[in-house]
């Protein structure tokens, strides 16, 4: 801080909200440009520039141990951005200009309490109003499970289920230019994954009842979760093998209806291994990383940079989707989930669960993001 202003490094901050940086060490001057504005600040100078127009600057540009410091608040208004001051405890929050992603919301396991429909439009059902439709472009509608032996259950005994008046949450989210994929939820903690894996009729007999019951909706999501925990070697490796074989199959038997398939996947830095991300990737439309249960809340920073990170490596960013369980986080710190999508440009965010969002972290998203209705 200098004269009562705040210097921030400038690569770092630039960097994080994809601003790209230029350093010309002739002259001593740092340029960012985001594709609309550009700056440029010279080391010393108290006059900077704003698409060449000259701004005079409270405190200019320095160097401090080998890093440039810029004015924060100079360089957050010119690339229209968000920035709030914690006194107390020394820390600026800078928030990214609203970017247009996809933004899925799961619509799942909801009472009384946490309706997901009441949390979505506002209204306790049957009736809608606009409520929060505005802030998600699709539902992950989770009403289906299935059995080792292939057989798909729109009741289970883990409380994923179709409701009752299933058809209206199709019909309303048609009027409120909402998307709507079924998603078929199971976990491997009985070994129902593995047995399905392992049995070819099986296999076969989900294939083509998921594919039947798709005809309904606008796109499958596979939230088959557990794989790999206690495996290692080539046993982990014939886990990853069985279940891409699956995603493979199914997604071949979709494309004769033109319907899209999405994975929802643990994290590739979960305790989870089971999941070759390269080869889903080839396989399926998207992906919506489970980048939560990390064992802090809210999730720690540097552990969802660290599975986004990953999942780039081995997946286009554009497949990509951050998955936030909002029971982890706050309005603040769902921002900054939502910060580290915009910074690896992937596709979009999933939200864990409808019914478990505050009006806070509502307010929070529809400043940080604008949901990508063109369909």
């Amino acid at each position: 801080i200098e004269n009562d202003r705040t210097l921030v490094p400038f690569r770092a901050i630039a960097e994080a909200i994809n601003i790209e940086v230029e350093w010309d060490n002739q002259t001593r001057t740092v340029i960012a440009t985001d594709g609309s504005s550009a700056i440029r600040l010279q080391i010393g100078n108290y006059i900077a520039y704003l698409n060449d127009t000259p701004i005079r600057l409270e405190v200019a540009p320095t160097i401090i141990r080998d890093r440039t410091l810029i004015p924060l608040r100079f360089f957050s208004e010119a690339f229209n951005c968000q920035v709030e001051w914690d006194s107390l405890i020394y820390e600026a929050r800078i928030i990214s200009p609203p970017k247009t992603m996809t933004v899925i919301g799961f619509y799942a396991l909801g009472d009384s309490q946490t309706s997901s429909w009441t949390n979505l439009f506002g209204q306790a059902y049957p009736n809608t109003a606009s409520g929060n439709t505005d802030v998600i472009s699709e539902l992950a509608l989770g009403w289906y499970s299935i059995e080792k032996n292939g057989n798909l259950l729109d009741k289970s005994n883990t409380g994923w289920q179709r409701p009752v008046g299933w058809e209206k949450v199709l019909t309303s989210a048609e009027e409120y230019n909402m998307l709507f994929e079924m998603v078929i939820h199971v976990t491997d903690s009985d070994g129902t994954i593995s047995s399905l894996l392992n049995d070819p009729a099986a296999i076969s007999r989900a294939v083509k009842a998921i594919a039947k019951e798709a005809v309904k909706y606008q796109g499958v999501n596979l939230d088959f979760e557990g794989l790999g925990f206690t495996d290692e070697g080539e046993r982990l490796q014939e886990v990853r093998n069985s279940f891409t074989r699956f995603a493979d199959m199914l997604s071949r038997e979709l494309e004769n209806s033109n319907t899209g398939l999405t994975l929802t996947l643990h994290a590739p830095n979960s305790a989870y291994p089971g999941y070759d991300y390269q080869a889903l990737g080839q396989i399926a439309d998207r992906i919506i990383i489970m980048a939560y249960d990390y064992g802090p809340k809210p999730e720690p920073l540097n552990q969802v940079v660290q599975a986004v990170e990953k999942a780039c490596e081995s997946v286009p960013a554009s497949k990509l989707i951050l998955g936030i369980s909002a029971p982890s986080e706050n309005a603040a710190s769902i921002a900054s989930k939502v910060g580290i999508a915009k910074r690896y440009n992937l596709k979009g965010i999933a939200l864990w669960r409808l019914g478990l969002i505050n009006d806070d972290m509502w307010q929070s998203l529809r400043e940080s993001l604008i949901a990508d209705k063109n369909f």
